[in-house]
């Protein structure tokens, strides 16, 4: 299996049949961007972009992703510092313990590719799959509306 995850060709070659692709992410490639939480697709944490739509890893077969482009929370990240997504967040303080942090971030992305200048609904809505345990998710509002000021994904 061949997998681009966060612009890097990785060959995969010890997969187990079935195993997931936050599985795969994390036991496998060492990728730890993606969090591994509840392991149902419920709370988002391992939020990911695969060819352009996110998915919770956790319930994806890493079969199914053979040939992807996968992104995580850590592809802005470069030696030129952080993106203005992950800046942003930082900024409002919307990082909290961390945990639903990389999954909030790629949802943000992708919010912010499809609506540029969210209202807060577009942003409850396009956050809705990423629970937050710390907050009223304030911060995190405030972090998106900052990153769609900020920059462009």
């Amino acid at each position: 299996m061949r997998l681009t995850v966060d612009g890097t060709l990785h060959e995969v070659d010890d997969a187990h049949a079935g195993q997931s692709l936050l599985r795969v992410l994390r036991d496998v490639l060492h990728i730890t961007s993606a969090k591994n939480a509840c392991e149902q697709g419920e709370c988002g944490s391992c939020t990911v972009s695969i060819d352009g739509e996110i998915h919770t890893a956790c319930l994806v077969l890493a079969a199914q992703a053979d040939g992807a482009r996968v992104q995580t929370a850590a592809a802005g990240v470069d030696d030129a510092g952080l993106d203005h997504v992950q800046e942003a967040f930082l900024a409002a303080g919307a990082v909290q313990c961390g945990f639903c942090t990389p999954g909030l971030i790629v949802a943000t992305r992708d919010l912010l590719r499809r609506v540029p200048d969210p209202s807060e609904a577009d942003i409850r809505e396009g956050l809705n799959g990423n629970l937050c345990r710390c907050t009223g998710y304030a911060k995190i509002i405030e972090a998106v509306k900052r990153a769609a000021r900020e920059g462009t994904t």
